[in-house]
């Protein structure tokens, strides 16, 4: 659900933030910044969790889309953020790069339905969910631990799809 009020993009993440729908966010997130749009508040208080591709997807974006000449831009606003996600949050490493919020009332917008794109391919979603895991190996030294086995078989699934896809 998106919506756009005072140059603010608000965006409510219902369910699972994962691996399939952070392509889709991704994209819209990097459209709405070509169209000139800098700020974005996610409502997550009925996002039931992210997954790991979904939370680098989101450090990527805060990466990215941050002033480097001011160490304190928050382009990506994450509110009511259940305490499993919270805690996922810091566990990463990335908590820093979110300005979180726990605000009594959510903002008065008009949410519009974002369709979920269906014609990604396989190439696509893989690429995007080894960028993801490769970030958070980049953020915090535990995380390599974590994720190296996982990046390990998308890389190497990866380059099997593309060799394929040549073929």
């Amino acid at each position: 659900m998106v919506a756009v009020r005072d140059q603010v993009v608000f965006i409510k993440i219902n369910g699972r933030g994962d691996f399939n729908l952070s392509l889709d966010l991704k994209k819209l997130f990097v459209e709405l910044k070509q169209r000139g749009y800098r700020r974005f508040v996610l409502e997550v208080c009925d996002c039931a969790m992210m997954d790991s591709t979904f939370l680098g997807m989101l450090a990527d974006i805060a990466l990215k889309f941050c002033n480097a000449n001011n160490p304190q831009c928050f382009p990506l606003e994450l509110m009511h953020p259940n305490p499993r996600i919270a805690e996922t949050l810091e566990n990463l490493g990335v908590a820093h790069l979110f300005k979180i919020t726990q605000c009594s009332d959510s903002p008065a917008v008009d949410y519009q339905p974002q369709a979920l794109k269906a014609d990604k391919s396989k190439i696509e979603v893989t690429r995007n969910c080894l960028e993801a895991h490769t970030l958070l190996m980049g953020m915090k030294e535990e995380n390599v631990q974590k994720f190296k086995d996982v990046a390990q078989f998308l890389a190497e699934d990866l380059k099997r799809l593309e060799s394929a896809a040549k073929n």
